[in-house]
């Protein structure tokens, strides 16, 4: 359903959406940040549930350098538990640091050619894209990861280093495509 995904170097495709904190955030909302994270979430997924607290974790050791925003692209006719309101509930349960937006459309989804919960795109300054994949090789225990694979390419980036693993292959549940 996805178009192909962003390759390393491409530009963010702009973003305009709702959040669950009320306002709308664009592309241009975070251009004080030397990066900015997309994340393709959702409130069901126990992938995406599973790294909650590392995300918001990740927002709070960087905050001053980098801004994540997370983006529900799920269909919620067949999923209503990823609905706004369900959204909004999730979001002050875990006491999201980050804002959480709502693509009703899909269409950012497919500009960015996302396929999972949770999908990661880091970009840097200039909004290319400098890191896509997973955050790290351990969803189920965060205590046995052995590569912070998100971490790592932040670090490098705010070190004007190469990214020494620019992409991992995403896991996850799949985007809920509309019919």
């Amino acid at each position: 359903m996805a178009t192909d995904t962003l390759k390393i170097g491409s530009p963010a495709p702009y973003f305009k959406l709702s959040a669950v904190d009320g306002n709308v955030y664009s592309l241009d909302s975070f251009k004080d940040k030397e990066a900015l994270i997309v994340i393709f979430s959702c409130n069901h997924c126990p992938y995406v549930r599973a790294y909650e607290d590392r995300i918001i974790q990740i927002q709070n050791d960087y905050k001053d350098r980098l801004q994540i925003v997370a983006i529900n692209s799920n269909d919620t006719t067949n999923y209503p538990e990823d609905s706004f309101e369900e959204m909004i509930k999730r979001a002050k349960e875990k006491n999201f640091n980050f804002p959480y937006l709502r693509d009703e459309t899909q269409e950012i989804a497919k500009a960015y050619g996302a396929t999972h919960t949770p999908e990661i795109f880091l970009f840097d300054k200039e909004r290319k894209l400098v890191f896509h994949g997973k955050i790290d090789d351990n969803w189920q225990e965060p205590s046995k990861v052995k590569t912070p694979y998100l971490r790592n390419a932040i670090e490098e980036l705010l070190a004007n280093k190469p990214i020494s693993v620019p992409e991992t292959f995403t896991i996850g549940c799949t985007i809920k495509w509309k019919n």
